[in-house]
């Protein structure tokens, strides 16, 4: 069996120190639990376009086709913020969600009990938070033609279309029953039913997969405008909530910020299955490049590290390594170690980028 392929795309901003992190985890698992990985190293965004012009060149794009999962840290900052649109760090980003056909977005909503009062709600209502929001990637209004400002009767027209096909919908509703099985069993979709027809489709066409192939699953809908009341009123109700690209930006913002804390947020891109069965992938922290705290050494890592966790269990099939990285997080967070933008309560004692580093691997040596 050939050992698993990852390339690491570090970006811009803190995405390289944040990297550093996962680089020692991915070689602490080589050492401690001979689990290895073939890793290669490329640019993408700002650090692209600085070295060949464009945000991604084509060989890194030809890699990350040919690899069985991609790391990506962070990409974007002011340096490039006029550049022609074409050319902005961003693009890279998209293009690799695209032409790597990366439909199903995997976004957690985790708790941690250590951080439940740094949430703005209340701890009874966040503490122990486990869910993930599946939003479909590479369709809906973001992608959908006509598009564009148009002059109409002497005046401006912005235009978006909200277009979705049966498949586009079919394999991101399988993409959220198989995660759900994985899971607590349930799944919750989100449209607009009642006032679009792309929702009705969407609902029709998730309701034909459950029955076909997952009646064991717990399937409920919701309008979008509902669950997003309901993820601040009772968020703990959902398991997994499936959504178009739209509604899924912005639920999945809205359930970030239950957690405390932006830096400790993960996130999976996954595509079709390649010849080796295992999804096309790429996993990154959902925080951006943060250019006012580049180069201080104090830039949390845990969302990349959790980034890599996922990594992990959805592209390696690693499920029981995966829980021992994710715990050696929580009891970093236990013992009270913060980064800075886990400071703002009392108690904490702070370290540096480096340092949350060290403390989750004595926390992984501590787990053997």
């Amino acid at each position: 069996m050939s050992t698993p392929s990852l390339l690491i795309l570090a970006g811009d901003g803190i995405g390289p120190e944040v990297m550093a992190q996962v680089t020692r985890i991915i070689d602490w698992f080589g050492e401690k639990r001979d689990l290895k990985f073939d890793v290669s190293e490329d640019l993408v965004g700002g650090a692209a376009y600085d070295a060949h012009g464009v945000p991604l060149h084509d060989d890194t794009m030809a890699k990350a086709q040919e690899v069985d999962a991609v790391l990506l840290g962070a990409v974007g900052g002011p340096a490039y913020d006029d550049l022609d649109f074409s050319l902005k760090p961003e693009r890279g980003l998209l293009r690799l969600r695209k032409e790597m056909d990366l439909f199903s977005n995997l976004r957690p909503a985790q708790c941690f009990d250590a951080l439940a009062d740094f949430s703005s709600l209340k701890r009874d209502i966040v503490a122990g938070l486990d869910i993930v929001i599946v939003r479909e990637l590479t369709s809906g209004s973001y992608f959908g033609e006509p598009r564009g400002i148009f002059e109409e009767n002497g005046q401006r027209v912005g235009i978006n279309t909200q277009r979705y096909t049966e498949a586009e919908i079919d394999r991101v509703a399988r993409s959220a029953f198989e995660l759900a099985r994985r899971r607590g069993n349930k799944v919750c979709s989100m449209e607009k039913a009642n006032v679009m027809e792309s929702g009705i489709l969407w609902r029709d066409v998730v309701e034909a997969v459950h029955k076909a192939d997952y009646a064991d699953v717990e399937l409920s809908h919701m309008y979008a405008d509902n669950g997003a009341m309901q993820l601040v009123r009772a968020p703990k109700q959902f398991d997994v909530i499936v959504t178009d690209n739209l509604f899924g930006d912005i639920l999945s913002d809205c359930a970030a910020m239950l957690t405390g804390s932006l830096g400790m947020l993960p996130s999976a891109s996954l595509g079709a299955p390649m010849e080796n069965g295992r999804p096309k992938a790429m996993y990154e922290p959902v925080h951006g490049s943060a250019p006012d705290i580049t180069g201080q050494g104090i830039a949390n890592p845990s969302a990349c590290i959790l980034s890599f966790a996922m990594a992990l269990r959805y592209s390696f099939d690693q499920g029981a390594e995966a829980d021992r990285l994710e715990k050696a997080v929580e009891t970093v967070l236990g013992n009270g170690v913060r980064t800075a933008d886990l400071m703002q309560a009392e108690g904490g004692t702070p370290t540096s980028t480096e340092g949350m580093g060290d403390a989750i691997i004595d926390a992984l040596n501590a787990s053997l």
